[in-house]
């Protein structure tokens, strides 16, 4: 047993020593060897190392370098060491994280590490939380609490009930909402094409005067990060209208609530504080390994009821917290460790600084950009930066051409209407250097796609 797993470090670690020298996407001889894979359902058990082996050589290099440190296509931050390592030893805990009682050491982190985000997020003391797979799963985590609570106002038990005779409820959402706060929505029976969609401003911004009347029961989503410019909502005034008429407010801040961390960036998310619920993901800006998705609601009572679960078998009866009352999953693994490694290894200092510092990147990014003569969207208030190369043809010429050149990879997006490149900087391991790399790359690029069409 012990000769795999030290084969499995060694390999892991030539991955990753790997990285700064590949090709950020895979070759097509990469992705052409994965046919190899399409075998039979072999009869007899074959050599674990033969097919640790076989994944190795055949899905490493298929793979794209989302670990790197010029991967910027999503909002995704390749995992710190110490997070992969604490994610490597909570696997060979094997903990099924549901019950105090049965895995008392990881729901004890988990409980520590919530204090401390609920701190650093500034939140209501004593609001509930839980660890789940990604946003997608966040936000329906924390709209079932909220579709509990307006629903019990209105008399009705959706637990009990379900939606079937329910009053109706009112969704309301910016009109950039991101699609998994629509797909969450979907989940929970309130209907994609129900929702009200109240206008944005020229940076993806819900208009706080353009909110319609809200009576009956209804959810207002708000967004904290839009995921094209990194903008926020305006809390303050959008709350303290919604609470006026009992809404329930929910914010979508998958990657922009962790702004709440640095002293330079706190006062995009003024105000976040004062909403009923909460959801962000830790594998985006945190860089913890996937997958690693987290729910708060203030009322800790409200997520209980919504996710909640009793049997005979279990031993649910604790005086502690039993993780598998605040997320939809019973059987989950330890997510919680590598959140507690990451807070605890950077600290508030060390937090602030990686998400300065990638903000900063982004600023030299679009200040590289616009220098040349491109046409930067946004305002780069966050770490999100949109680059348009001419016109929807020339830019995604562009874009697909710094994929296959391979310095860094970017990915494209259609945002109000203009086809554009988005750039993520959300890596711990993005240095300056890396930067002006891809920069140049990207310059290049497109003097090249410019060179090759013929047109100025």
């Amino acid at each position: 047993m012990y000769a795999i797993l030290d084969d499995a470090a060694r390999r892991a670690r030539a991955y990753l020593d790997n990285l700064d020298r590949r090709s950020v996407a895979p070759s097509a001889a990469a992705t052409s060897a994965l046919s190899r894979l399409d075998e039979p359902l072999p009869r007899q058990p074959g050599d674990p190392a033969e097919t640790l082996g076989l994944l190795d050589r055949l899905v490493s290099p298929a793979t794209l370098a989302m670990a790197g440190p010029r991967f910027f296509g999503f909002v995704i931050g390749g995992a710190l060491p110490v997070t992969l390592a604490a994610n490597w030893l909570a696997g060979a805990w094997d903990q099924n994280a549901a019950l105090y009682e049965v895995t008392p050491g990881v729901s004890r982190l988990e409980e520590v590490a919530l204090r401390w985000l609920i701190e650093l997020f500034e939140l209501p003391p004593g609001t509930g939380a839980g660890f789940v797979t990604g946003a997608t799963v966040a936000n329906f985590t924390a709209l079932a609490a909220a579709r509990h609570v307006v629903l019990a106002k209105a008399g009705w038990n959706v637990e009990a009930d379900g939606l079937f005779g329910a009053p109706r409820i009112t969704v309301i959402t910016g009109a950039e909402a991101h699609p998994t706060l629509l797909k969450s929505l979907g989940m929970l029976g309130l209907g994609r094409g129900r929702i009200v969609r109240v206008p944005v401003d020229g940076q993806g911004r819900m208009r706080a005067g353009a909110l319609p009347p809200i009576s009956g029961p209804t959810i207002v989503c708000l967004q904290a990060g839009n995921v094209n410019t990194g903008s926020f909502d305006p809390f303050e005034p959008l709350i303290e209208s919604a609470h006026a008429a009992g809404a329930w407010v929910h914010i979508d801040g998958a990657f922009g609530l962790w702004a709440k961390a640095a002293p330079t960036l706190r006062q995009l998310a003024r105000g976040v504080e004062h909403a009923d619920s909460w959801a962000t993901d830790a594998h985006k800006w945190l860089n913890v390994p996937c997958d690693s998705g987290l729910a708060f609601a203030r009322d800790p009572h409200a997520l209980r009821a919504a996710m909640a679960i009793t049997a005979e078998y279990l031993p649910t009866a604790s005086p502690h917290r039993n993780p598998c009352d605040f997320t939809p999953e019973l059987s989950r693994r330890a997510r919680g460790v590598e959140v507690w490694a990451a807070l605890r290894s950077l600290g508030r200092v060390g937090l602030a600084e990686l998400f300065e510092r990638n903000c900063r990147q982004a600023r030299r990014f679009a200040e590289g950009l616009r220098a040349a003569g491109h046409a930067v969207l946004n305002d780069v208030v966050l770490n999100q930066v949109l680059v348009a190369f001419g016109d929807a043809e020339r830019t995604r010429q562009v874009i697909a051409r710094l994929q296959q050149e391979g310095t860094c990879w970017c990915g494209g997006t259609v945002w109000q209407g203009q086809t554009a490149m988005r750039i993520s900087v959300s890596s711990w391991a993005t240095t300056d250097d890396d930067v002006e790399r891809s920069l140049d790359a990207m310059l290049r690029v497109a003097r090249e796609a410019v060179a090759g069409d013929g047109r100025t």
